[in-house]
């Protein structure tokens, strides 16, 4: 087990301009020589209320009350002078954190300070081993590149258009990670061609995660410039869709408002299946909101033997969340 020489952490700013931390992590490898990797933990527009706490110093007279001063402050006090200059695998070094912090969803010392030790950990343990750090963390098991899911229509709250869902994603199909690769970036490139013909040049604005922001409202109307540029492309049978709801942020007072509509839960399954109808779509993510577990019970009964239902803020990867939605079917 490596043993652990220097535990730093630092203020930075992510890639929307907001502050989170980064953790750099020292090791000793077997000739004594120092061995470092550094981890930092942004986080997404849109946060599930099950999340672990991402520690924040909410001082409105520091970047909106977004800074992370307490949470660099905890690893570089308790956090570093527990493990500092002792042996640790990656399970000991988790367990021993979650214990020092002593709650349920990691309040008192932040997930982000645990989180960007752990990662760095991890990184500078592939480092030591030589070893890319998937195969450090999971060895003994082939690896497969992942699909892309590319986000490249961005509403909810990743832009500031009157789309109510956050990620129209496509989907490619291919042998090979760079065929897969090569057919999302011809897509996203024809798409903005499609989006300021038809909108004009200000419609190909971005969206908080590099995808297109058009000033549209329609749901069908952003399926439709997805489908228009495969078809074009004549990638009609290489590429499928995929979305990202994150129906929490639409849903109020027991109704989803989509498309200026009002839909109750039953109202907006509809509204699913005939998009599924319709279009290409293989996947859909946090369909209803985090606590509406009777809608992703029905959407998974109804829809989940066709495409893939993915529950994120509904899990939060934790697993008690994972229990309760298993039990719940």
């Amino acid at each position: 087990m490596p043993i652990i020489t220097d535990v730093f952490a630092r203020h930075i700013l992510d890639s929307r301009g907001n502050p989170t931390i980064e953790t750099e992590v020292t090791l000793k490898n077997a000739k004594n020589k120092p061995v470092s990797a550094f981890a930092s933990v942004p986080s997404g527009a849109s946060t599930g209320s099950y999340e672990a706490v991402e520690l924040r110093d909410h001082d409105p007279g520091r970047y909106n009350g977004l800074g992370v001063l307490t949470a660099v402050h905890n690893v570089n006090t308790i956090i570093s002078k527990t493990i500092k200059n002792k042996r640790f695998t990656q399970e000991m070094l988790d367990n021993k954190m979650i214990a020092l912090d002593g709650t349920i969803n990691k309040s008192k010392l932040g997930a982000n300070a645990i989180l960007s030790v752990s990662m760095a950990f991890a990184r500078a343990q592939a480092l030591i081993q030589k070893k890319e750090l998937y195969n450090n963390l999971i060895p003994q098991k082939k690896h497969l590149l992942p699909t892309p899911y590319m986000n490249i229509i961005n509403g909810g709250k990743h832009a500031q258009n009157n789309l109510a869902i956050q990620e129209f994603m496509i989907v490619p199909k291919a042998k090979s990670f760079a065929e897969q690769l090569r057919i999302g970036a011809e897509c996203y490139h024809h798409l903005k061609q499609i989006i300021v013909k038809k909108y004009g040049k200000s419609s190909a604005n971005i969206g908080d995660e590099g995808g297109f922001a058009p000033n549209i409202k329609s749901t069908k109307e952003a399926l439709q410039l997805l489908q228009s540029a495969v078809d074009q492309l004549g990638y009609s049978k290489k590429v499928n869709f995929a979305l990202d709801c994150a129906a929490t942020e639409f849903h109020h007072k027991g109704y989803y408002l989509i498309d200026n509509f009002k839909l109750n839960k039953s109202q907006l399954l509809t509204y699913y299946e005939s998009l599924t109808e319709n279009y290409p779509i293989i996947s859909i993510e946090d369909p209803f909101a985090e606590n509406d577990f009777l809608g992703f019970q029905q959407i998974t009964a109804d829809l989940g033997k066709k495409i893939q239902i993915v529950g994120d803020d509904l899990l939060a990867t934790n697993p008690t969340r994972i229990k309760m939605a298993i039990d719940r079917k």
